[in-house]
């Protein structure tokens, strides 16, 4: 059972979307938050394995809530997910909601069966991020003119250490992870090489665990400090 945390500060949000949760046989809501603030304490009370979580709050927002959940930090498997939810497809909310932690993006006009997935995929530690949004993440992590927190040269011991993780890593997982890093998805990597899905997911499950990495997200990031991926 997948526990879930619900924080929206409209009130028919939260109740249509705990309406449409509860439906489910493998989903638990197990509370609800109306900002921020109160997202982070009951994060602590109620121990959830997904926050579902809207961006733009009065007080704290979801991106500095996501922030306290997570601790801001890459890599760990720790602590609950986080799966950011807006109106708004924004480079900029894509950007600051990894960099604060969080495992997906979606719109709030994704359809029901994308929200689902998405849920499941972030509480099985996969991570939610559309390719071309996974390509307009790298574009704003390379261009230092549009307010990219990361400079286009990126910082010397975070690449120093991106090559130390990449750097054991077999051929192939360096070609799927360079594949990843250009936004590709399991199943076109499938179709590219030629390999068969149970190949992909085990490689993709392989390379995360030796570069540490919380998430596919996260893994691309690495792969970008490496040197894998740029801005194309």
């Amino acid at each position: 059972m997948i526990r879930v945390l619900l924080v929206d500060d409209q009130a028919l949000q939260r109740m249509g979307m705990l309406m449409f949760l509860s439906s489910q046989p493998d989903i638990d809501v197990a509370g609800e938050a109306a900002d921020g603030v109160e997202a982070v304490r009951l994060v602590s009370e109620l121990n959830p394995d997904v926050v579902l979580m809207d961006i733009r709050m009065p007080g704290m927002d979801g991106i500095a809530a996501t922030a306290h959940i997570t601790g801001g930090r890459e890599g760990s498997a720790a602590g609950p997910r986080v799966l950011l939810l807006t109106t708004f497809d924004v480079d900029e909310y894509v950007l600051d909601g990894v960099q604060a932690g969080a495992s997906g993006f979606l719109t709030k006009d994704a359809e029901p069966a994308e929200l689902l997935a998405g849920i499941r995929a972030v509480a099985s530690g996969d991570a939610v991020l559309a390719p071309s949004a996974t390509r307009r993440l790298l574009h704003r992590l390379t261009d230092p003119g549009i307010g990219s927190r990361e400079p286009a040269d990126g910082n010397s011991d975070q690449q120093a250490a991106a090559r130390v993780l990449v750097d054991q890593l077999t051929e192939r997982e360096r070609e799927i992870l360079t594949a990843i890093g250009r936004g590709h998805t399991n199943r076109e990597i499938q179709a590219a090489m030629f390999l068969a899905e149970s190949t992909v997911k085990g490689h993709v499950g392989r390379i995360l665990l030796k570069l540490g990495a919380r998430d596919r997200v996260h893994a691309v990031i690495i792969a970008f400090r490496a040197g894998l991926v740029g801005r194309e």
